[in-house]
């Protein structure tokens, strides 16, 4: 019984990947897309006056490493295949420079780039929808502070 509840999953997930391949590459977004997608992404962060410190605060002397591991994040999100097992939010605590009001230039930056870059609109308006997400997540779970909901505690 084990053996067959095993291989369920296994093709239940292999079917999950495939699909996301097929869809993908309908859009054309393949591995060499997201490479290049993560090279010109991060590339220009470097260059940008205020993203660009804060994460060179970080990652000095580590970006090789950050945009392997930016490339695995996108592929599994696109391709579903699995190959980043990070833990975003953690990764981002603590960040010096990080605040919320970033984000937006963040995703500007990142629209901007598919905008060049993008094979398809398709493609540029998954990617934008999916990181527009992702930032909504990472802001709420770095900055949201439940009290400032309160209303006993919100003056007029």
């Amino acid at each position: 019984m084990m053996d067959n509840e095993l291989q369920a999953r296994a093709a239940h997930v292999a079917g999950i990947r495939e699909k996301a391949v097929a869809e993908m590459a309908r859009i054309g977004v393949d591995e060499v897309f997201i490479d290049l997608l993560v090279e010109t992404f991060y590339g220009r962060i470097q260059a940008h006056p205020r993203l660009g410190p804060v994460f060179d605060g970080r990652l000095a002397g580590r970006w090789p490493d950050h945009m392997e591991k930016m490339k695995r994040f996108w592929s599994s999100i696109a391709l579903k295949n699995g190959a980043y097992d990070g833990k975003p939010v953690q990764a981002h605590l603590g960040v010096e420079g990080m605040a919320p009001d970033l984000f937006p230039e963040w995703l500007a930056l990142f629209s901007a780039t598919l905008a060049d870059i993008a094979p398809s609109q398709e493609a540029k308006a998954w990617f934008e929808a999916t990181s527009e997400r992702i930032a909504k997540s990472l802001t709420l779970s770095l900055f949201y502070n439940p009290a400032l909901d309160d209303p006993a505690k919100k003056t007029v």
